[in-house]
């Protein structure tokens, strides 16, 4: 699993992007806004606090690595 994780600079960067995302959901309406647009901030919270990135676990399945 340590092939999945992120460093602390990115879980900084990831916590205050999902701030900025969340903040405009917020000031826009939460039932206003489609379903998609939690997603993303969703992930990069996740990502924030447990330090693992569900997007890297996803890119490295579409694109695995070559030996």
């Amino acid at each position: 699993m340590s092939r999945y994780t992120i460093g602390p600079a990115m879980r900084a960067f990831f916590l205050f992007a999902a701030s900025v995302l969340w903040l405009g959901i917020g000031l826009t309406g939460f039932s206003v806004v489609s379903w998609v647009l939690y997603i993303p901030p969703s992930f990069f919270t996740f990502a924030a606090v447990t330090g693992i990135c569900p997007g890297l676990i996803l890119a490295r399945f579409v694109f695995p690595e070559k030996p």
